[in-house]
């Protein structure tokens, strides 16, 4: 089996996150430029509570970077709670049945449980039938349908 850590990003694996990042907008065919990658960047390398969210990444021993996931507390004004949204998860193709996803979302997991989170909760495209096959494993789809409001 493949070695990886579940680790806080660092100066060092800024290239390999920014090869993930590419292929998580490549992914939602979104465009992903130097100004958006940089603000992630500084969002997620900037400690609690300055920056709106948080990183983790997958990283091997030799250090090249196979997985991110980006998240953030959530106010769950029904519950008068703190609650957990996952942003962003990706994985490296070539690493994907690997068990790297579901280290990421049980790391998430458990900053929220020391967080005191009810929950954590995430989107997905409805064809991401990949993902939604480790998604319907660890976690139960809600009955919720996403809108969005452009401004």
């Amino acid at each position: 089996m493949n070695e990886f850590a579940i680790v806080k990003p660092g100066p060092r694996d800024k290239e390999g996150w920014r090869r993930m990042y590419n292929g998580y907008a490549n992914f939602y065919k979104r465009e992903m430029t130097d100004a958006i990658a940089d603000r992630v960047w500084g969002w997620i390398t900037t400690p609690k509570p300055h920056g709106p969210c948080e990183g983790r990444i997958a990283r091997t021993p030799e250090g090249r970077v196979i997985g991110l996931a980006h998240f953030r507390d959530m106010a769950s004004p029904l519950r008068g709670a703190t609650a957990g949204f996952l942003d962003d998860l990706f994985v490296d193709p070539t690493w994907r049945g690997q068990k790297v996803g579901r280290a990421l979302l049980d790391e998430v997991a458990a900053i929220g449980r020391a967080r005191g989170w009810p929950f954590y909760r995430w989107l997905t495209a409805d064809d991401n039938y990949r993902a939604r096959t480790l998604y319907d494993q660890v976690a139960k789809r809600t009955m919720w349908v996403t809108y969005q409001y452009d401004l």
